[in-house]
């Protein structure tokens, strides 16, 4: 794949049918940390939902580097932490 297909793809993943049958990352983030904050007993930010997960996909591909959904899922999940992150509601 090369660099432009996985940003684009990312891209239509985050903003198309994810964002429809999840509702937004900050609330679903959200949600997402108050379920790992049971398990694991700290507070979790939407931020923090979001660098895990992408280190989830960082550990994935130190076993199948070749595999390129968890590239594209890396960008996706970095888009929308930095949009988190920077965004006030």
């Amino acid at each position: 794949m090369k660099r432009d297909e996985i940003l684009e793809t990312a891209q239509t993943i985050i903003s198309g049918d994810r964002q429809r049958d999840y509702g937004s990352a900050r609330d679903n983030f959200t949600s997402t940390g108050l379920l790992w904050e049971q398990v694991l007993g700290v507070p979790i930010t939407p931020e923090q939902v979001a660098l895990c997960m992408v280190l989830l996909k960082l550990d994935r591909l130190r076993k199948t580097p070749d595999h390129a959904d968890s590239w594209v899922d890396i960008c996706g999940y970095a888009a929308l932490g930095g949009e988190i992150a920077t965004n006030d509601e």
